[in-house]
């Protein structure tokens, strides 16, 4: 396509934002491959389709190659996603788990995590690579702090771990997220006297 027909491309508002490269961070494109390298390690991806991504200076220009909506949906979905690489390898992602119920513990041995659940056996869950897991001193086994850099794999391993034991509505016992908030059901009332 020649640089005019590109002017009248229809963008997206998230997609036409530069994505701003901090220092200490390195955005390479090579073989439709986009590559970011920072100090929480390096991740990288498949360009999606129907988009350009130029690197300036220190920042990243998004643009679409193709006319209409998917062009511009193409863009966003670019855009945001090297954005959540960018961050990911420059400051990093944390989700925070907690357990509640009664006899609920986590305990992590190198990069397996335990988990008793109350279930007739311990849940026994290793950690995928680029995962790291920490479970404060204080909590007694209780929290469970998840931190990485991928955005993806963070998101897919907390709620992998959630799955075990998702909160139930009745006594809220399970795992939940921090700042989750659980929508209880009241009990069966008892048998009233008539």
């Amino acid at each position: 396509m020649t640089t005019p027909q590109l002017e009248g491309l229809r963008q997206s508002r998230v997609g036409k934002i530069p994505v701003a490269v901090p220092k200490g961070v390195t955005v390479t494109l090579k073989d439709g491959r986009v590559e970011v390298k920072g100090p929480k390690g390096n991740l990288s991806r498949p360009v999606p389709p129907n988009v350009a991504v130029k690197v300036e200076g220190a920042s990243l220009e998004v643009m679409p190659t193709i006319p209409g909506r998917d062009g511009a949906r193409f863009q966003g979905l670019t855009r945001s996603l090297i954005n959540g690489m960018v961050e990911g390898v420059s400051t990093g992602y944390v989700r925070t788990l907690e357990l509640k119920g009664t006899g609920y513990r986590a305990e992590l041995k190198g990069q397996v995590l335990h988990l008793a659940l109350g279930l007739s056996h311990p849940v026994i869950f290793p950690l995928p690579a680029g995962i790291k897991a920490e479970i404060p001193g204080d909590s007694k086994g209780t929290i469970i702090i998840v931190t990485g850099s991928d955005k993806e794999l963070i998101g897919q391993t907390v709620a992998k771990i959630r799955s075990f034991r998702p909160p139930e509505p009745y006594g809220g016992k399970g795992v939940r997220f921090k700042g989750e908030r659980v929508r209880e059901k009241a009990g069966k009332a008892g048998k009233g006297g008539k």
